[in-house]
Protein backbone atom coordinates (compact mmCIF):
# COMPACT_ATOMS: atom_id res chain seq x y z
CA UNK A 1 0.00 0.00 0.00
CA UNK A 2 1.41 3.36 -1.04
CA UNK A 3 1.64 6.17 1.51
CA UNK A 4 -0.64 9.12 1.03
CA UNK A 5 1.48 12.27 1.13
CA UNK A 6 0.96 15.99 0.82
CA UNK A 7 1.96 17.38 -2.57
CA UNK A 8 4.61 19.68 -1.08
CA UNK A 9 6.80 16.80 0.06
CA UNK A 10 7.21 15.08 -3.29
CA UNK A 11 10.30 17.12 -4.19
CA UNK A 12 12.75 14.40 -3.14
CA UNK A 13 13.63 11.80 -0.51
CA UNK A 14 14.69 14.40 2.08
CA UNK A 15 11.26 16.01 2.07
CA UNK A 16 9.44 12.66 1.92
CA UNK A 17 11.40 11.36 4.92
CA UNK A 18 10.64 14.54 6.89
CA UNK A 19 6.96 14.30 5.95
CA UNK A 20 6.66 10.61 6.81
CA UNK A 21 8.66 10.61 10.05
CA UNK A 22 8.39 14.08 11.61
CA UNK A 23 5.89 16.50 10.12
CA UNK A 24 2.67 16.72 12.08
CA UNK A 25 3.90 14.55 14.96
CA UNK A 26 3.79 16.05 18.45
CA UNK A 27 7.20 16.56 20.06
CA UNK A 28 7.68 16.25 23.82
CA UNK A 29 11.44 15.75 24.07
CA UNK A 30 13.18 18.94 25.28
CA UNK A 31 16.25 18.41 23.10
CA UNK A 32 14.13 17.84 19.99
CA UNK A 33 12.05 20.93 20.78
CA UNK A 34 15.28 22.93 21.14
CA UNK A 35 16.47 21.56 17.78
CA UNK A 36 13.29 22.76 16.09
CA UNK A 37 13.55 26.14 17.82
CA UNK A 38 17.04 26.60 16.41
CA UNK A 39 16.11 25.33 12.95
CA UNK A 40 12.99 27.50 12.81
CA UNK A 41 15.06 30.54 13.86
CA UNK A 42 17.42 30.03 10.95
CA UNK A 43 14.52 29.37 8.59
CA UNK A 44 13.33 32.98 8.63
CA UNK A 45 13.30 34.09 5.00
CA UNK A 46 14.47 30.71 3.70
CA UNK A 47 12.57 27.65 2.62
CA UNK A 48 12.17 24.80 5.10
CA UNK A 49 13.79 22.57 2.51
CA UNK A 50 16.95 24.69 2.67
CA UNK A 51 17.11 24.22 6.44
CA UNK A 52 16.46 20.48 6.21
CA UNK A 53 19.23 20.11 3.64
CA UNK A 54 21.66 21.78 6.08
CA UNK A 55 20.36 20.02 9.19
CA UNK A 56 23.48 17.88 9.53
CA UNK A 57 25.65 21.02 9.64
CA UNK A 58 23.37 22.67 12.21
CA UNK A 59 23.53 19.52 14.33
CA UNK A 60 27.32 19.64 14.30
CA UNK A 61 27.50 23.39 14.91
CA UNK A 62 25.11 23.18 17.86
CA UNK A 63 26.68 20.09 19.43
CA UNK A 64 23.76 17.82 18.63
CA UNK A 65 21.36 20.48 19.94
CA UNK A 66 22.50 19.66 23.47
CA UNK A 67 21.00 22.71 25.17
CA UNK A 68 22.66 21.88 28.50
CA UNK A 69 26.08 21.95 26.87
CA UNK A 70 25.24 25.09 24.90
CA UNK A 71 24.12 26.84 28.10
CA UNK A 72 27.68 26.41 29.40
CA UNK A 73 29.34 28.02 26.38
CA UNK A 74 31.67 30.88 27.08
CA UNK A 75 32.80 33.55 24.63
CA UNK A 76 34.74 30.86 22.82
CA UNK A 77 32.79 27.70 22.10
CA UNK A 78 34.05 24.76 24.17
Amino acid sequence: MEKIRCGWCEKDDLYRKYHDEEWGNPVYDDQKIFEFLILESFQAGLSWYTILSKREHFTKAFDGFDYKKIAKYEDKKN
